[in-house]
C-alpha cells in the first residue's frame, strides 16, 4: 500500500473532519495545515506537525502528495491551480468554484497535469445510496420517470445566525443551492443515472437583514451577544430554493433546499420512481433503504455485507446492525481518491472536476432561472 503526505488548507469545521478522516485510512500522514488565522491552534489541537498562514508556503515546502481544499468557495480555484501547478493532487470541497469560467480553467489544468482532482460529494458513498444506484442501473425499478427530494438544515434560522456563506462575495451567486443543493443534485444524478437538463427555480430570503457578530464566531456557533455586539448586514443569498427539474431521459423531478427549517440539522431525502418499483433513502436513517411495490409489501433493506449489491460491498466496513454514517461516507470517498492516485484501474465512483464543472453550471442556471422566473436549459 502506497504511503501519502497530505496537507489541508482551511482549519475550520470541514478541515478538521478531513484531518480525522485521513487518519482513519492508515496510509496517509497529515503533515501540514494552512489557515490565515487558525492554523497554529488547529495544528496543536490535532497534533499536525507543521502549520502555515499561507497555503503557498505550505505547498512549496511540505512535499505534499495531496492538498485538501476546505476554505470559503471563492478561494477554491486559486488554491487548486497553485497545488496542481506544483505537482500535488487535490481533493476539494464543493462548490468547486464560484464561476463557470474558473471551473472550465480548472478542468483544463487537471487534464494537462494528469493529476487526480476530486470533489468531496461524499453522499455517493453511503452504502445504501450506492446500493440504490446499482439496483437502478440493473433495471430493478424499471425505467425512471421521477426523481424528487429535499435537503434541509436549520443552522441559519435565527436572525443572529451568521456565516461567511451568507455573503455572495464569499460563497458565489447562490448559497443554499451551491452549499447543499449541489450535494442533492449530484446524488440525484449519480443514483438515478440521469442528467439534469432544465430547471425552474424560485428563491426566498427569510431575513433580508441579519445581525452579524462584531467578533469572529465558528460555523454552527450558538453563542449569543448583547445588542451592541452585532451590526446589521444585508443578505443577498437565498435561504430557500424550490426547484423543478427536467432530466435528459424525460424524467421529471423537484427539490426543496433550505438552511432555515427548524429541527432539520441535516436532512437529505431522495425518492426515485420507476415503472416497476420505487426506491427511497433518507440521511436521517442512512443505513436503510425502502424499495416500494404497488401490489405487495414494501421492502426495508438494512445495510450489511449480506444485504447490499455485490458492487457496493467494498463500501461496507462493518457487520449488519453496525451503523455507518457521515464520517464513514467521507472515509470511503477519500479511500477511493487515494487508491486511484497512480492506479488507473482503481474504482472511481467519486466526483471529478468535470462533475464539479457540471454542478457549477447547474448553480448558475438555477440562479438565472430565479432571476428570470422561467425555465432555463442547463
Amino acid at each position: 500500500m502506497s504511503e501519502f503526505r497530505a496537507g489541508i488548507v482551511g482549519a475550520g469545521f470541514v478541515g478538521q473532519i478531513h484531518a480525522e478522516t485521513l487518519r482513519r485510512l492508515g496510509n496517509v500522514s497529515v503533515v501540514a495545515i494552512a489557515d490565515v488565522a487558525g492554523a497554529k491552534a488547529a495544528a496543536e489541537r490535532m497534533k499536525i506537525p507543521s502549520y502555515y498562514a499561507d497555503y503557498r508556503e505550505m505547498i512549496d515546502s511540505a512535499k505534499l502528495d495531496v492538498v485538501h481544499i476546505c476554505t470559503p468557495n471563492r478561494s477554491h480555484c486559486e488554491i487548486a491551480m497553485y497545488a496542481l501547478g506544483h505537482g500535488a493532487n487535490i481533493l476539494c470541497e464543493k462548490p468547486m468554484t464560484t464561476s463557470i469560467r474558473d471551473a472550465e480553467a480548472l478542468v483544463e489544468q487537471v487534464e494537462k497535469s494528469g493529476l487526480v482532482a476530486a470533489l468531496n460529494f461524499h453522499n455517493r458513498f453511503y452504502p445504501m445510496t450506492h446500493h440504490m444506484r446499482n439496483v437502478i442501473r440493473d433495471g430493478e425499478l424499471g425505467g425512471v420517470f421521477s426523481v424528487t427530494g429535499s435537503y434541509t438544515q436549520d443552522w441559519l434560522l435565527e436572525k443572529t445566525d451568521y456565516s461567511w456563506r451568507l455573503l455572495s462575495e464569499e460563497s458565489g451567486k447562490t448559497r443554499a443551492v451551491a452549499d447543499i443543493g449541489s450535494h442533492w443534485m449530484d446524488l440525484a444524478e449519480y443514483v438515478s443515472g440521469q442528467t439534469i437538463t432544465e430547471v425552474l427555480a424560485d428563491f426566498s430570503i427569510i431575513h433580508p437583514v441579519r445581525k452579524k457578530p462584531l467578533r469572529h464566531t465558528s460555523a454552527y456557533s450558538t453563542e449569543k451577544f448583547s445588542d451592541d455586539g452585532y451590526e446589521d448586514m444585508r443578505v443577498d443569498t437565498e435561504d430557500n430554493a424550490n426547484i423543478l427539474i427536467r432530466f435528459g431521459n424525460g424524467a421529471k423531478g423537484s427539490v426543496f433546499v433550505s438552511q432555515v427549517i427548524a429541527g432539520k440539522s441535516v436532512a437529505i431525502s431522495l425518492l426515485v420512481g420507476g415503472y416497476k418499483k420505487s426506491a427511497e433513502w433518507n440521511s436521517e436513517n442512512c443505513n436503510k433503504l425502502v424499495i416500494g411495490r404497488k401490489d405487495s409489501f414494501c421492502e426495508l433493506l438494512e445495510k450489511g455485507p449480506t444485504t447490499v449489491h455485490p458492487d457496493t460491498l467494498p463500501l461496507v466496513a462493518y457487520p449488519l446492525g453496525h451503523l455507518e454514517g457521515f464520517p464513514d461516507a467521507f472515509k470511503q470517498c477519500f479511500r477511493q481518491v487515494y487508491a486511484s492516485i497512480g492506479d488507473a484501474a482503481a474504482p472511481r465512483d467519486y466526483a471529478t472536476v468535470k462533475d464539479g464543472l457540471h454542478e457549477v453550471v447547474l448553480c448558475e442556471r438555477i440562479f438565472e432561472s430565479n432571476q428570470r422566473q422561467q425555465w432555463v436549459r442547463v
